[in-house]
């Protein structure tokens, strides 16, 4: 007899991302990192996930269920040497640090978060992708700012920030505020009126 009881299935494809996982409805499988780039069939049923390359079962994990973006990640599928990886946490530090010193503390933060480091890949390499979009400063000026008003910046933030153009407004000092709706009579007023 079968391992598992009969399941109905579903079948799509997905791309090993860097970070060595797939994501699938919105919550994330480990794959072994030498399928990192390829594609991938992937078996969903209500208990698991199965993933196939070309048609051979690679792995299984047993599925997930609650909170979006959550990670199963089995040991075995990371290298032994996470040197193997073209992409590693370094790699994306000093890009953040050619950005500029508040874009190098999210990715940072980012990195940190993460028990695996290699979880955090997706974020960090999205996030730096903004700057192709916005440009290098205006990704800059943007983590700068979610830095001051997030306590956990991330992706999501940071692209709302640039999407709204929250970066580039000028701040007014809170004196010059007070100034634009002031009515005020110059010393013209005063002299004339002696």
């Amino acid at each position: 007899l079968p391992e598992r009881d009969f399941e109905l299935s579903e079948w799509k494809t997905a791309t090993v991302q860097l970070n060595y996982h797939i994501a699938v409805d919105k919550m994330n499988y480990s794959v072994p990192y030498e399928y990192v780039g390829k594609r991938v069939e992937v078996r969903s049923t209500k208990s698991y996930i199965d993933v196939y390359y070309k048609r051979t079962l690679v792995c299984s994990h047993k599925r997930l269920y609650g909170r979006k973006n959550q990670y199963s990640t089995n040991i075995d599928h990371m290298p032994e040497n996470h040197q193997l990886f073209t992409w590693n946490g370094d790699r994306f530090k000093r890009w953040a640090a050619a950005i500029g010193p508040h874009t190098y503390q999210v990715i940072e933060s980012l990195l940190n978060r993460y028990k695996v480091e290699e979880q955090a890949y997706k974020g960090c390499l999205s996030l730096l992708k903004l700057s192709d979009k916005y440009t290098a400063t205006r990704l800059e000026n943007a983590c700068a700012l979610a830095i001051a008003h997030v306590s956990k910046p991330g992706y999501k933030n940071i692209r709302l920030i640039l999407q709204s153009g929250q970066d580039t407004k000028k701040k007014q000092k809170p004196e010059e505020e007070n100034l634009k709706y002031a009515l005020t009579r110059g010393k013209e007023y005063y002299e004339n009126n002696k």
